[in-house]
């Protein structure tokens, strides 16, 4: 998870909407108390969807059912499981130490949203019930895994996160030679190892389904439809193709100077320009149908990008 650049990113200047804007300006649109209290509106809006729709998934399918999920939420369901404690004391409880070490790494504002996003989502579990949807476990596995993706993802857009095992990854990523993601992976395999130990293996293997539904859907939500995807295209009509990019579709574009190494003719080391730039999901078939009136045999190379700075490029308002 993207956790260092959620919190840490700033809003940049966007195309069409930013230019008219100095920074001074544009900083004092910030600072103003309507912006804070659209901002405060809108973080509120995405708590409050995600708490209830982790507690859907929680209550609605894992719970009933026996299944668990990866991280503090996966270990809170595996403790109420073997020892019979309430589930909504666990979660606060097992939460509090990555709450504090979210504090030293991430800021006050994030570790008091946390710790209040964690409590609303407590007592929501012990007061509110929510009916058993299905006795399937693909789908109880598949749609759980989807309302708690959904709910940590939502909470993730409002400034909070419901699970501590990103700040300890994003912790200890500086420390070791890890990534993130491999530490959140490491994490979750130890916890599924041990549901399979304690419990049952097709309860473990369930369970692994329900958290790649719930990663899938929180990638999904924080991303957003918008997900970056980089473009390398090589061809003849170089300058013509750049042209389009910048003037038509108003993007950026990078220019470098290369050789053809091969065609469809044999051996062609004839010189010619690379364009590679950066466009959203939405943008990619536009881009390539334009590519294809100027050039049908132009060689493109497509790839995703975790995320952008700088340049002509749509920012997504994930958090101010």
């Amino acid at each position: 998870m993207l956790l260092q650049q959620l919190f840490l990113q700033r809003l940049q200047k966007r195309k069409g909407t930013g230019a008219g804007l100095r920074p001074s300006g544009f900083q004092r649109l910030r600072n103003s108390p309507r912006w804070n209290l659209q901002r405060l509106l809108l973080d509120g809006l995405f708590l409050s969807a995600g708490i209830f729709s982790a507690a859907l998934g929680l209550k609605g399918f894992l719970l009933p059912n026996g299944f668990i999920d990866g991280g503090v939420t996966g270990i809170s369901l595996l403790l109420g499981q073997l020892t019979g404690v309430s589930l909504s004391l666990l979660i606060v409880v097992i939460n509090i130490p990555f709450i504090i070490l979210g504090y030293f790494q991430l800021g006050r504002q994030f570790a008091a949203k946390t710790l209040v996003t964690i409590l609303v989502l407590a007592l929501v579990l012990l007061v509110i019930s929510f009916p058993t949807l299905t006795h399937d476990k693909l789908l109880i596995a598949v749609f759980g895994g989807f309302f708690l993706g959904a709910g940590i993802g939502l909470t993730v857009r409002g400034g909070a996160v419901l699970d501590g095992t990103e700040v300890l990854a994003v912790y200890v990523s500086k420390k070791t030679p890890l990534s993130v993601g491999d530490i959140i992976l490491l994490i979750n395999i130890v916890i599924f190892a041990v549901a399979a130990w304690l419990l049952t293996v097709e309860t473990a293997l369930y369970s692994i389904l329900a958290y790649l539904s719930a990663a899938k859907t929180m990638d999904f939500i924080i991303e957003g439809i918008e997900e970056y995807t980089g473009v390398t295209i090589v061809s003849a009509r170089s300058e013509a193709i750049r042209v389009m990019v910048t003037e038509k579709l108003g993007r950026g574009a990078t220019v470098y100077s290369g050789k053809r190494g091969y065609g469809t003719q044999g051996h062609q080391l004839n010189e010619l320009n690379i364009i590679f730039t950066v466009v959203t999901r939405l943008e990619v078939t536009q881009l390539t149908d334009e590519i294809n009136k100027i050039d049908r045999q132009a060689f493109v190379v497509m790839h995703s990008v975790r995320d952008t700075k700088g340049g002509m490029i749509k920012k997504r308002p994930l958090h101010g």
